[in-house]
């Protein structure tokens, strides 16, 4: 099976469609989602709309913070991440909102653990941007007997951990397009990166494609019309970081 995994869409339909189009070339037969669908971006409502027929269609979507916050916004918007939530939850319908409300944590697909976060306690949203963290989230998943690969996304940067024969963990940088060889003898941790919001300083998305028969994992960054992404923004009347951090990739 060719799985497409994408993490962090954040309201960014430019991103998503060219992601989508981008995994069909590969011949991805099924597709997942790893949170935050939305928040930042400027079409909240219909990236839902999108995601949702998706898996109707046989994708599966889990939930992220920003779809939490989404649902339950704070009272007071005190940062710009809480203006954001607050207007996606006035963006978004009642159907909408409980749909997102209905996500699971975590996906289990034989080998394979999907999670947005941490597997260690995932509703707590940690980060995983070192070796520590990553080796509490592999740690967490020896509790779905089988599992040999945890994947997620949050931190918006594409990474590969393994552990090896000291059981400490390696960290692989990997390079877009090119196919890294996964065996299910070791231990796999990677974060698939941003679709709609990538913070490495390049603009192009990112997504992850996973080879389950060949035992392969193939980071892949896709161009898409970022300006677009940004005016959607600016006519939402969101915070100009937002879209200037689609610019700079940063």
């Amino acid at each position: 099976m060719r799985l497409a995994l994408m993490s962090d869409i954040h309201s960014n339909l430019q991103a998503l469609e060219a992601c989508l189009r981008h995994a069909r070339a590969q011949q991805a037969q099924r597709l997942g989602f790893l949170g935050d669908l939305v928040g930042y971006g400027g079409n909240p409502a219909q990236v839902v709309d999108r995601i949702m027929l998706l898996t109707e269609e046989g994708a599966f979507a889990i939930k992220g913070n920003h779809d939490a916050m989404a649902v339950r916004p704070p009272t007071q918007a005190t940062t710009v991440g809480d203006t954001s939530a607050l207007w996606t939850h006035q963006q978004l319908s009642a159907q909408q909102r409980d749909w997102l409300d209905s996500l699971p944590l975590t996906h289990h697909l034989e080998k394979l653990l999907l999670v947005h976060a941490s597997l260690n306690q995932p509703e707590q949203w940690r980060y995983v941007t070192d070796e520590r963290s990553a080796g509490a989230s592999l740690d967490a998943a020896a509790a779905w007997p089988g599992v040999r690969y945890v994947l997620g996304g949050h931190v918006h940067e594409q990474t590969l951990y393994y552990r090896g024969a000291t059981q400490g963990l390696m960290k692989f940088a990997p390079q877009a397009g090119i196919a890294i060889a996964v065996p299910a003898h070791r231990h796999w941790l990677g974060t698939v990166g941003s679709v709609g919001q990538p913070r490495d300083g390049k603009s192009e998305a990112m997504y992850a494609l996973v080879d389950t028969e060949r035992a392969q994992l193939t980071f892949h960054r896709v161009p898409y019309d970022h300006p677009a992404a940004a005016r959607a923004i600016v006519q939402a009347g969101l915070p100009a970081q937002f879209a200037t951090r689609l610019e700079v990739g940063r």
